[in-house]
């Protein structure tokens, strides 16, 4: 018989496995379902891009077409680091920590993975050799890459509001202080400063010559890509999360 403790149900290991078998149910159901939403992602229409779009890279300027790097597809990570940013956004960084691990796999399977921001490249460089990414980062600082993909915003389209995650978002107020812990604070700038940018990730392929925009996601669409959340969410606590971040980028912690 189930038992409870201070904290949580305790049982045997026959009752354990009998309500373990019947989730497994619903986990391989979640997966067939997974399955057919990658299905529909790749039948998505394709929109060809015709906008010439100039990034700084460490291979020099790019066009998009030179960001495949010989690849057929493209996923970029829309990496939130505005200009007057002092750092990344920690949440990204927590998602970027994982492409080092597995961009190169993916290049040599026809996909090349790039981080884009707007952020001056000769700020990407400094934070790259300090996080130790190898990912290629491109800066899109030159261009409107990141406003034509709903990841940029003017102050303006703050003031009057703007589209987000494929959703009409209302006007900022004019003053927003953000206390050092936030996630604002930890890049450095004011809440309206920190909203300029938002995550998201976009994904292109190239076929005779052209590009073309095939998909893209925001928001907990991205939480899929957030490694750390997919342990977490298998953790005896789950994301176990209070207000505000409990993650700081990965070399500001403490020794273990």
């Amino acid at each position: 018989m189930t038992t409870v403790t201070a904290t949580h149900p305790t049982a045997t290991r026959e009752e354990w496995l009998s309500q373990r078998l019947d989730l497994l149910k619903a986990e391989k159901e979640l997966t067939r379902k997974g399955d057919e939403l990658a299905r529909r992602r790749q039948a998505l229409p394709w929109v060809r891009i015709d906008k010439d779009y100039r990034f700084d890279t460490d291979e020099g300027p790019a066009s998009l077409k030179d960001l495949f790097r010989g690849r057929s597809q493209l996923l970029v990570y829309h990496l939130m680091f505005g200009p007057d940013y002092t750092a990344p956004c920690a949440s990204c960084s927590m998602i970027a920590d994982g492409f080092s691990g597995f961009w190169e796999h993916l290049a040599h399977h026809d996909v090349m993975l790039v981080a884009v921001s707007r952020a001056p490249f000769e700020k990407i460089q400094a934070h790259q050799q300090k996080a130790g990414w190898t990912f290629p980062w491109a800066s899109s600082f030159a261009n409107d890459f990141n406003h034509d993909f709903f990841v940029g915003f003017t102050e303006a389209q703050q003031d009057d509001g703007y589209q987000y995650n494929f959703e009409e978002k209302p006007p900022l107020p004019a003053e927003m202080p953000a206390e050092p812990d936030s996630h604002a604070g930890m890049c450095g700038v004011d809440w309206r400063t920190f909203l300029k940018e938002m995550p998201g990730m976009s994904a292109f392929v190239l076929e005779e010559g052209e590009v073309y925009h095939t998909y893209s996601t925001y928001g907990r669409g991205l939480d899929i890509l957030w490694g750390a959340y997919q342990w977490l969410d298998r953790a005896p606590l789950g994301r176990n999360e209070p207000c505000g971040p409990w993650w700081k980028r990965r070399y500001e912690y403490g020794a273990l």
